[in-house]
């Protein structure tokens, strides 16, 4: 009673504008019915769940437990308000050979890491008591996970023993650049003025006078300022690789302008993006050609806010600087264009400036998809990692920086299995 008076009167205090509802935090909620799962046919394990902080967690235990642990991140979930628990991936090949794992829901949806690296921390320590402390622990993700998974084992650098990011957002903050970057250069080339932050009616008038003009029909006939858009946005998003124009018309040249995304990205008090001092570029010569340095001239350029970001620490959207400090090996397709092949490069040039890289193996695939990945490529690349940490033997990577290497048309065979993918020829 105490508490509905205390609330009341500071209604009355304020005038009858104050929303309280609108003060309130979401609800997010788990629903437990959702929590059960059953053991893989010939498989005998220990399943928990439950809900531990506010999020919904799953721990399998083989009965053959080798004693070591995998702890699963998972992607981008949306806003909505219930909170779900995705198995890992390679759930049958941990399985089978003798991991446990632990998967987390986080307590929050929405594009926060924060959120993510603490409640997934949480589940890690869960498990000690609930199961027992496990010889070695790896951790693992896939998208927002994979920076979740970056950040983790740098704020929690003696907890882990290994780890495997997939398709993730290892350039952080720079990824809300990258689909910036999109939307103003197509509207430089279209020729429409553009404005910052977009109007409210962005995706129903600018996008189709944009388009209308970029090709007929875009993305899969493009005029000649199409192509500049194309040409631009693959060297902002890796380079010049194989399977990139395939994936541009076949997927994200209609995908790239509905990531308007909110400049706050929901969880940063300023605008988390910026491109005022990006220079664009039509290929991978670094030299400005003339159609370049019009480009440069017209598009509008847009500053970040530095309270949106925050150089250390948690907070806002945690940067993945590249000071692991245990063996980490990354996994992305090469034109996924959802979160780009340049997420690896920015993660390598970090790596190399911190003195890291001999902790970093890098491995790239041949798929047009966001987290494209086969699953026997998964199994592949976490055998790898465990033949690392447990033997110190190094496995084979690619190189992700060199213009020439990434260009070949072969480039992404070494790891990719199995017969070839839509936009690519056969591997020899």
């Amino acid at each position: 009673m105490r508490r509905f008076f205390v609330v009341a009167a500071v209604a009355i205090l304020m005038g009858p504008w104050v929303d309280l509802a609108a003060e309130k935090p979401p609800e997010y909620f788990v629903n437990e019915n959702l929590l059960p799962f059953a053991a893989l046919p010939g498989t005998s394990t220990t399943r928990l769940w439950g809900v531990h902080g506010g999020a919904g967690y799953r721990i399998e235990v083989p009965d053959n437990w080798n004693g070591e642990l995998v702890v699963y991140a998972h992607g981008f979930r949306g806003t909505g308000l219930e909170l779900t628990v995705s198995n890992p991936s390679i759930r049958a090949y941990l399985v089978r050979n003798g991991y446990a794992w632990a998967a987390s829901s986080y307590g929050k949806n929405g594009y926060d890491v924060r959120e993510g690296v603490q409640d997934t921390h949480a589940l890690t320590m869960l498990f000690n008591s609930q199961v027992g402390n496990p010889t070695r622990r790896y951790l693992i993700g896939h998208s927002m996970g994979g920076h979740i998974t970056g950040v983790a084992i740098e704020q929690y650098p003696q907890v882990y023993d290994g780890a495997m990011p997939m398709c993730g957002v290892m350039g952080d903050s720079e990824l809300f650049d990258y689909f910036l970057d999109f939307q103003l250069v197509a509207q430089a080339l279209a020729g429409i003025q553009a404005t910052y932050p977009y109007p409210a009616n962005y995706q129903s008038t600018v996008v189709p006078a944009a388009k209308a003009v970029l090709g007929t029909p875009y993305p899969t006939v493009l005029t000649a300022e199409g192509l500049k858009l194309r040409n631009v946005t693959e060297q902002i998003s890796g380079g010049t690789r194989p399977g990139f124009a395939f994936g541009f018309a076949a997927i994200w040249g209609n995908f790239l302008f509905q990531q308007s995304t909110p400049e706050t990205v929901g969880v940063a008090p300023g605008r988390v993006m910026g491109n005022d001092d990006t220079v664009y570029q039509m290929d991978g010569n670094p030299a400005l050609n003339a159609d370049e340095l019009a480009l440069n001239q017209l598009v509008l350029r847009v500053s970040a806010d530095p309270q949106g970001r925050h150089p250390n620490g948690l907070a806002n959207i945690p940067p993945v600087n590249g000071t692991m400090s245990i063996p980490t090996l990354s996994l992305h397709t090469i034109a996924d264009l959802f979160v780009p092949f340049s997420m690896e490069q920015i993660y390598k040039r970090r790596a190399d400036a911190n003195g890291t890289s001999g902790l970093l193996v890098q491995r790239a695939y041949r798929d047009i998809g966001h987290c494209g990945f086969t699953i026997p490529e998964q199994e592949q690349g976490f055998a790898a990692l465990a033949n690392w940490v447990v033997n110190g033997v190094k496995p084979a990577g690619d190189d992700v920086l060199t213009p020439a290497v990434v260009a070949s048309q072969t480039y992404g065979c070494a790891f990719s299995l199995g017969a070839s993918r839509s936009g690519f020829a056969a591997c020899p």
